[in-house]
């Protein structure tokens, strides 16, 4: 039973304080990584949607118009 007890405790208890701080570096590296990870794909889907903006056809831009061209005519 005694056996038990020293066992007993969290990981963090249990590992050598270097090895949680590098641990703890590298889940706040991963993070970051990520962060601008899923920046970069924001930005990148922002390019695209301003690119297939500005290759839209004449009759594609017509069709989105909210204007009602009846009134015009009149």
């Amino acid at each position: 039973m005694s056996k038990k007890k020293v066992q007993e405790g969290s990981l963090g208890d249990q590992l050598n304080t270097d090895v949680l701080s590098k641990l703890r570096s590298k889940k706040t590296e991963l993070k970051r990584q990520e962060e601008i990870r899923q920046e970069e794909e924001r930005k990148r889907r922002l390019e695209e949607k301003k690119r297939q903006e500005a290759n839209k056809s004449f009759e594609e831009l017509l069709n989105e118009s909210d204007l009602n061209w009846k009134t015009f005519k009149e």
